[in-house]
Parts: C-alpha cells; structure tokens; sequence
C-alpha cells in the first residue's frame, strides 16, 4: 500500500489540493509503484527559496524542489520506500499558471508529478532525459484527464 501526505504550510485554503490525491493514486498505479512513501508541501516564496538556497546553494525561489531518500546507497532499506519530499511554491504555481495560459490545478498537478518523477531519479539535465521524464509526466497528466486548459 502506498501512502502519501500532502501538507499546506500556507496560510490559504487551497481548494486545487483536493485535485492530487486522485492524480497521486492514478500515477503510482501508472508507475507500477508499491509500498512507496513521500510527502508534497505547499509552501509560499519565501520559504522555497529559503530552501533552494540552503540546500542547492542557488539564491532565488524556484516552482518545486524534491528531496529524494534514494539518491544514493546510505538510505534505509525497508519494506517499504520511503522517497522524500516535494516542495512546490503556491507563488510560483499562481505565476507559471498565468504566465503558461492555463489553471491552477493543471499547473500544481503537474508540479507534483514533476517532484515525484525526480524522486524516482529521473532528471532533465540532459535532452535524451528531459524527453523522456517531460513525455512521462505528461502522458500521466493527460491519461488522468489533467490537460492544458
């Protein structure tokens, strides 16, 4: 069994959050996921880029960073995964929402399956990954019913 928590650490009621469980439970379906663990954080500027900075060393907000346990051999071996945590910025969210010509909930969502493909050690720091890890999370997206408003 899967288990997930999503925390708003904002001081809004954000009603796109109730989008995620659904999309979360498809994905891990989706990825053939099993006994998996982690955690999204809905956090303002501030606070995320408080974060990047400490812990990437880069001085300004960002829209998500992921804290993946599994990055390498020195993490708990269970039953279970446990594979780190998402931090997404509401700001950024409401920006690249605008900024992109479609919703909220489009963007968070695909802000959230963005953070867990890189807990699953994907990245986009090369074009043959990049492809693969964007074409992913959009087909998850849109098999969900999740498309670009």
């Amino acid at each position: 069994m899967n288990s997930y928590e999503i925390i708003n650490n904002t001081k809004e009621d954000i009603e796109e959050l109730k989008s995620l469980d659904g999309l979360l439970t498809f994905a891990l379906s989706y990825l053939k996921l099993e006994r998996v663990i982690f955690n999204i954080i809905i956090v303002d500027n501030k606070e995320i880029h408080r974060l990047n900075k400490e812990y990437r060393g880069i001085d300004r907000e960002t829209d998500v960073i992921s804290f993946a346990l599994e990055d390498d051999d020195t993490f708990i071996k269970t039953d279970f995964r446990i594979l780190g945590d998402i931090y997404i910025s509401l700001d950024r969210a409401r920006e690249q929402a605008k900024e992109y010509g479609h919703s909220l909930k489009r963007e968070i969502c695909f802000l959230a399956i963005h953070g867990l493909l890189h807990l699953l050690g994907y990245d986009h720091m090369k074009k043959e990954d990049e492809e693969e890890m964007f074409s992913l999370q959009e087909r998850i997206l849109e098999e969900y019913g999740i498309t670009r408003d």
